[in-house]
């Protein structure tokens, strides 16, 4: 089966090199336009672009899917399907008619639940105790195709966002890889979703990474996880940003919410129900590092606090 592959980022491409081990014939790949990055702010290619050119195949990059001369070279190609991991562009109708067996996306939810672009992330800092991936085709509503197969992974008590999604881009690349076999075989038939069950899952941002220390520890620790690796859960530390990257739940209640005890061994801070240990930070403008390493460098006193209440100096 002939098939046109669209992802962009680093998750897609472990999809990607599957498809290329498999039978199907990758005739071209779609990708989001190079962007800036760095320091420099220089444009820089997908890492789905990136390996696509390393295998010498025809990479396209639309700034819109809906550009005619996008959608003209896509009939040229004609792909007999289109599989789609973190594409991040909105594909037109005019695009999803294009290939006869339509455009099938993995997605990193056990759909309905959790639809759009942060499923993982939500599924986590809900309190989710399981989450995991469906192929489906693309339809118009925002993830709500009908699904050709799902599979389901347990999360752990430590698992961060990105732990979850590595996993997933592996177990969810050979689900997309049996589709389109069963696909093409005509083994397969896509089941509507049901009509209950719906959750959606926007993209999180900074604004939305902010810590609530007022609010029980495991609802601290979930969004912590979640929001590991991007955007990074913070707070504010003597009115500077301060990221915290990991933390361990306590069985102690002896601190209030945002108030901080630092030994040479650890540091912890309270919340809206048990103290919480603060394992890695990253202080506003500096790389990651042990809680214990940071709080000797700021020299913390009885004094500070984290959090909307934090002092500044």
């Amino acid at each position: 089966m002939r098939v046109v592959f669209a992802g962009t980022p680093e998750v897609s491409v472990t999809a990607l090199r599957a498809i290329v081990a498999s039978s199907h014939d990758l005739v071209a790949v779609v990708t989001r336009p190079d962007a800036p990055a760095g320091r420099g702010r220089k444009l820089v290619a997908s890492p789905v672009a990136r390996y696509a050119e390393e295998l010498g195949v025809e990479v396209l990059k639309p700034v819109k899917p809906s550009d005619p001369d996008f959608l003209a070279r896509l009939t040229e190609i004609a792909p007999d399907c289109c599989p789609v991991v973190a594409y991040g562009g909105l594909l037109p109708q005019a695009a999803l008619d294009i290939p006869p067996h339509g455009w099938i996306n993995l997605h990193f939810s056990v759909l309905p639940a959790w639809r759009g672009a942060a499923p993982v992330q939500h599924s986590l800092i809900s309190g989710d105790d399981v989450t995991g991936a469906s192929t489906f085709r693309i339809v118009k509503a925002l993830d709500a195709g009908p699904v050709y197969g799902v599979l389901t992974e347990r999360i752990g008590p430590k698992d961060t966002s990105g732990d979850l999604l590595t996993r997933l881009s592996v177990s969810g690349a050979k689900l997309l890889v049996d589709t389109l076999d069963g696909i093409e075989a005509g083994a397969l038939v896509a089941v509507e979703q049901p009509a209950d069950g719906v959750t959606l899952a926007p993209k999180i941002n900074v604004e939305d990474a902010e810590l609530d220390l007022t609010a029980p520890a495991q609802r601290v620790d979930r969004l912590v996880r979640g929001c590991n690796p991007a955007p990074g859960a913070w707070t504010t530390f003597r009115g500077e940003r301060l990221k915290v990257l990991d933390v361990d739940l306590t069985e102690t209640d002896d601190l209030k919410p945002g108030e901080l005890r630092a030994t040479k061994s650890s540091v912890e801070v309270g919340t809206g129900s048990k103290v919480l240990k603060l394992v890695t930070v990253q202080p506003q403008g500096k790389k990651p590092m042990a809680a214990p390493d940071w709080a000797r460098g700021v020299r913390i006193t009885p004094e500070d606090r984290v959090g909307p209440e934090s002092k500044a100096e």
